[in-house]
């Protein structure tokens, strides 16, 4: 019974060992040296669009690959998009995302696209109507990433394109 007992403690610690050291928690130093932020793109996009009484709410968008740099896989990672007009204090919008769950990164190999878009933009009754309109002004966009036991890192910071992907529908024809 005596050393049923001590091989089940002993199993249970050699498991407990094991399974925190795949829990491992990364510093922020480790976790800006173990990602590279890829292929970024910045445009706006539609949040809300209405034919009549014309209305239309663009917001700024990020989108971007992971590409781990380290020599683990990469398994649990948020990030946090701040959206903010250039000189201004007040943030426009955020968005975020525990992106990087489940499925992990292998050491070497990059993510699908991952897209965090700010919850407020800038309203028009067109496209064109936005374009201009003076409030919108340039768009900065700051990524930060956070990873098991880390604080956020500021990861990158990017101008937001003036790009508008939205099309407006034709307006119907009555013949």
């Amino acid at each position: 019974m005596k050393k049923s007992a001590s091989f089940i403690l002993l199993a249970g610690g050699v498991l407990s060992v094991l399974l925190m050291s795949s829990c491992k928690s990364m510093s922020t130093d480790e976790l800006k040296k173990t990602i590279e932020i890829i292929d970024v793109e910045t445009k706006w996009v539609s949040k809300y669009y209405q034919p009549w009484p014309p209305r239309l709410l663009l917001v700024p968008v990020l989108s971007f690959r992971v590409k781990n740099i380290g020599v683990e896989p990469l398994t649990y990672i948020n990030f946090n998009a701040i959206f903010k007009f250039k000189g201004d204090p007040e943030n426009l919008g955020d968005n975020f995302l525990a992106a990087i769950r489940g499925k992990a990164i292998p050491a070497g190999d990059v993510s699908d696209v991952i897209t965090l878009k700010s919850n407020f933009g800038v309203e028009g009754k067109s496209v064109e109507s936005i374009r201009s309109n003076p409030q919108w002004k340039p768009v900065e966009v700051r990524l930060f990433a956070r990873s098991k036991g880390s604080q956020f890192v500021l990861i990158g910071e990017w101008d937001v394109s003036r790009t508008i992907d939205f099309k407006e529908p034709e307006p119907v024809k009555v013949q």
